[in-house]
């Protein structure tokens, strides 16, 4: 037999390499097993099925390997030289000379841009739910009663219409829920949206609302288990991106505010006065 010329990198005279052949067998292996241990806790058919495709799946694999591993041959192509672009110019942050590095974010949002945020992205929320009271032909104060069904006996949310009335009690439980949470909400856009300043409305519009809405579908039934039962889950998650979109843009166009690393960490401690405060005669700020 006439051994076969091979260049550098398995290249042969022919122009083709040599490249281990493609096969789906630890694909179908892995998928056997799943099913085989997924058996264990649902029946014991899947339990065969999952044997026998682990079974055929050793047995195709080991043929492809065994006792040559089989190759197939790959045309040599000429790399294609692309024309270089020019990079962006990289923004550098700017550091005091006594800093060796900064902890980014260095501007943030102040408390007032978040309290800002939450306050207008809960009017948000509230013009969506009630219009989903009159979409629904409940009535406004059902989504607002809903809100506050946790605290309301179990007399008053079996019906439709109980919970399409208004209830004063439940009105000021709701309205204070509400508030608190858009607030919280609002301060934490303030923390996050420096993270993503080029795409704020991504974030707190799309991201971050789908993300807790996911959350609330896991506890939900635990905390409030009529609103549970009854929510809409469509017109929950337009709410909550109405109120993000909102949020968004309010915290997103208040000013923002040097963070303190700049300083010295004597003064950002409070060990030594930084000189800022007007002291009084005797020398005490």
């Amino acid at each position: 037999m006439v051994p076969e010329t091979h260049h550098q990198h398995g290249e042969s005279a022919d122009g083709t390499v040599k490249m281990p052949a493609p096969t789906s067998w630890p694909i179908i292996l892995a998928f056997g097993l799943t099913l085989l241990f997924a058996g264990l806790v649902t029946s014991p058919a899947i339990s065969v099925l999952g044997g026998v495709l682990s079974l055929a799946g050793i047995v195709g694999w080991f043929r492809d390997v065994l006792p040559h591993e089989a190759h197939e041959s790959m045309p040599i192509e000429e790399p294609v030289i692309k024309e270089a672009r020019p990079h962006r110019e990289v923004a550098h942050v700017e550091m005091a000379a006594e800093l060796k590095r900064a902890w980014l974010p260095v501007e943030i949002h102040p408390v007032s841009a978040g309290i800002k945020g939450g306050l207008a992205g809960s009017v948000a929320m509230a013009i969506l739910a009630m219009m989903y009271g009159i979409v629904s032909q409940n009535g406004i104060w059902y989504p607002i009663n809903l809100l506050a069904a946790g605290f309301m006996p179990k007399s008053m949310t079996e019906t439709t219409e109980q919970l399409s009335a208004f209830i004063p009690s439940v009105f000021l439980i709701a309205v204070v829920i509400h508030l608190l949470t858009s607030l919280l909400v609002g301060l934490l856009y303030g923390a996050m949206l420096p993270m993503l300043p080029r795409r704020p409305i991504l974030l707190g519009g799309f991201i971050a609302p789908l993300m807790w809405s996911g959350l609330i579908y896991g506890v939900l039934g635990i905390v409030n288990p009529v609103l549970n039962e009854r929510i809409h889950w469509i017109w929950f998650i337009l709410s909550q991106m109405g109120f993000g979109i909102v949020a968004g843009i309010v915290v997103s166009r208040q000013e923002t505010v040097r963070t303190g690393q700049r300083m010295p960490f004597e003064f950002r401690a409070g060990l030594e006065a930084s000189g800022l405060a007007e002291e009084e005669g005797d020398g005490k700020p």
